[in-house]
C-alpha cells in the first residue's frame, strides 16, 4: 500500500509545501511529495498547521520571496524556520 503524504509540493523550484492531512500536529515527521516529479523527502512541521496552508521548505528571511506552484506569490514579513506554518501572519502579497 502506498504511503499517503501529509504535504504537497508542487515544483522543485517551490520553497513551501501544501499540507494536504487534517490536523497536523506539531513535531509531525511528514512524508513530502513532489508532484512535479513524484519525488520524496521527509521534513519536521513546528507548529500545528491546518489542512491547505503552507509549510516552509526552507528558512525564510524578511523580504524573501515564497515560491508555491513554481511562482512568485509573495514575500516573508516576518522571519520563518523550515516546517514552519506560513499563512497570513508572516507572508503578505506584493501586490499592494
Amino acid at each position: 500500500m502506498a504511503k499517503i503524504p501529509h504535504l504537497l509540493v508542487h515544483n522543485r523550484r517551490d520553497n513551501v509545501g501544501v499540507v494536504v492531512v487534517e490536523n497536523l500536529a506539531a513535531g509531525t515527521d511528514m512524508f513530502c511529495v513532489v508532484t512535479e516529479d513524484n519525488s520524496e523527502f521527509h521534513a519536521t512541521s513546528n507548529q500545528n498547521v491546518p489542512i491547505g496552508h503552507k509549510v516552509a521548505l526552507q528558512d525564510l528571511a524578511v523580504g524573501d520571496t515564497v515560491i508555491k506552484y513554481g511562482e512568485d506569490i509573495g514575500r516573508i514579513v516576518a522571519a520563518v524556520r523550515k516546517g514552519d506554518h506560513v499563512h497570513t501572519h508572516n507572508l503578505k502579497t506584493k501586490r499592494w
